[in-house]
């Protein structure tokens, strides 16, 4: 088999010098690929296969954690021994130390426990070496793509199931226990569809993400990022967002006026036609910018980007967009903070049973309740004429109004349901499922068991009046959760009894 020069296991108790060792495994890995790869478009045959393995980092306990009992990540649930393939240390860089800070500060006491960081035995598929902007495949004929599966690794969809989040795996006797959520190939897989789904690449999301089932609050976030593109930054002391690029899909990067640009940029295009749910950035240069993507409609666009937007360990996602009002006190443009929700979407249902609760997190409902307050200027028993708190129910069904009628009607009441949408429980079941913080803050814009329904006179009236609104409110919001720092936003709520030490 060709594989790269072998790099021994080693122990480190630096995390800057562990992520250096799984940069030179990983990196050494990819360079083999690709240059196999190259040889292999060329005309060379191989004489046996070629393969590269992710590293993997590794930390073995015999005693019980000693953690900060207010923290929700960053320490192993027992004595064992305990591992997890890493990717792309790139893009993590600043997300693995953090993990490794963490695991030698609540386990390295006395120097008890060191990271041993090596070569897995998990192949790389060839498909995810390759770089940003490769095609190779779609340039070889099509009996020399059939010889490719002879030789070199290609994905395999048994070492990317998510039976580490949904806490039905089961790990054999004497085997390690998972440190993270996801393993390298499920995240390489995520970020393939990342990048194809958006039109965006991974190394431009941020640590904060809104939602959105409608363009007209793209249109209008697209137009706040240029605006603010416009404008010089202000000196550090005064400049409390930080925003220094604005990227749209095809990596189309633009920089804040007086920012340089950076070598990547010119590599951004325009794409012929718009991706299915593409992305927007509004980038810092701490990653905690805003993200913002048009999902479209239903929940399985809903699962669709959640699954793979949560390999990147997002700190927030909250979720902007439009419901039906199910009480006949509400207004066309009045807004829904969601506590509870009815999971009628179903695209969940193997993953996370219905019996799962979905809690609301206070830190979240805080900060949103908080941002309607300061963009409409309301407060206290004047804030409840605008917003209601209550259950959201997400179905699967856009046509449910055509069901028979007391069939929905009394399941609404009996769940005390507020409002009614495809995505948002799906979107909020995601995030507890991916131990990812979530929110949602719908508006109301029909009110169909009240004989208000959608015509497009009134549709166009009411966004003009309601989405440059929303859209502030939402962007407020991530605002206040980015004051109260990471520690306060991941939940103790959202872990599961012998939790993943990784974020």
């Amino acid at each position: 088999m060709l594989t790269p020069p072998y790099v021994a296991p080693a122990l480190y108790d630096d995390p800057a010098a562990a992520l250096e060792q799984v940069r030179l495994i990983y990196h050494s890995g990819i360079q083999h690929l690709r240059d196999c790869l190259r040889r292999f478009v060329e005309g060379e045959n191989f004489p046996s296969r070629v393969r590269a393995c992710y590293p993997y980092v590794r930390v073995h306990t015999d005693t019980v954690a000693r953690a900060d009992s207010r923290r929700s990540y960053g320490f192993v649930a027992g004595p064992g021994t305990y591992e997890t393939t890493l990717t792309r240390p790139d893009l993590f860089a600043n997300y693995y130390p953090e993990q490794f800070r963490l695991l030698l500060k609540n386990h390295g006491y006395n120097h008890q426990v060191r990271l041993e960081i090596g070569v897995s035995a998990q192949p790389i598929p060839v498909h995810f070496s390759f770089a940003e902007h490769d095609h190779i495949e779609g340039t070889m004929p099509p009996e020399r793509r059939l010889a490719m599966r002879d030789l070199f690794d290609l994905p395999d969809l048994a070492a990317m199931d998510d039976g580490i989040a949904n806490g039905t795996n089961d790990i054999p006797a004497g085997e390690p226990q998972p440190l993270a959520l996801f393993t390298a190939p499920r995240v390489d897989y995520s970020l393939q569809r990342l990048r194809h789904y958006t039109g965006t690449a991974a190394e431009h999301f941020q640590n904060f993400v809104l939602f959105t089932n409608y363009q007209f609050y793209i249109d209008e976030f697209l137009k706040l990022g240029h605006e603010i593109m416009a404008r010089a930054r202000p000196d550090a002391s005064e400049d409390q967002h930080g925003y220094v690029a604005f990227v749209e899909p095809g990596n189309v990067v633009t920089r804040r006026i007086g920012e340089a640009p950076q070598p990547g940029d010119a590599l951004g295009a325009p794409p012929p036609r718009m991706p299915q749910m593409p992305a927007y950035h509004l980038v810092r240069e701490d990653g905690c910018g805003i993200t913002m993507i048009n999902i479209g409609v239903g929940p399985a666009n809903a699962k669709t980007i959640t699954d793979h937007v949560a390999v990147l360990r997002p700190h927030a996602w909250l979720m902007l967009g439009h419901c039906a009002g199910l009480r006949n006190t509400q207004q066309l443009g009045d807004y829904v903070l969601a506590h509870g929700y009815v999971r009628e979407d179903h695209v969940l249902d193997e993953d996370l049973p219905l019996w799962v609760p979905i809690p609301p997190l206070a830190e979240v409902q805080l900060a949103l309740e908080a941002a309607v307050a300061e963009v409409t200027q309301l407060t206290g028993y004047e804030l409840k004429r605008v917003m209601r708190t209550g259950t959201v129910a997400s179905t699967d069904n856009r046509n449910w109004e055509l069901l028979p009628h007391r069939t929905p009607e009394r399941r609404f009441s009996q769940s005390r349901a507020i409002a009614l949408d495809m995505e948002s429980a799906t979107i909020a079941a995601n995030g507890f499922r991916f131990r990812v913080p979530y929110g949602t803050l719908l508006c109301v814009s029909d009110k169909p068991l009240h004989g208000e329904i959608k015509l497009p006179g009134m549709a166009n009236h009411f966004y003009r009046e309601r989405v440059d609104q929303h859209l502030r409110i939402g962007i407020r919001a991530v605002e206040l959760l980015r004051k109260q720092g990471v520690d306060k936003l991941h939940s103790r709520k959202l872990r599961s009894f012998a939790e993943v030490a990784f974020q």
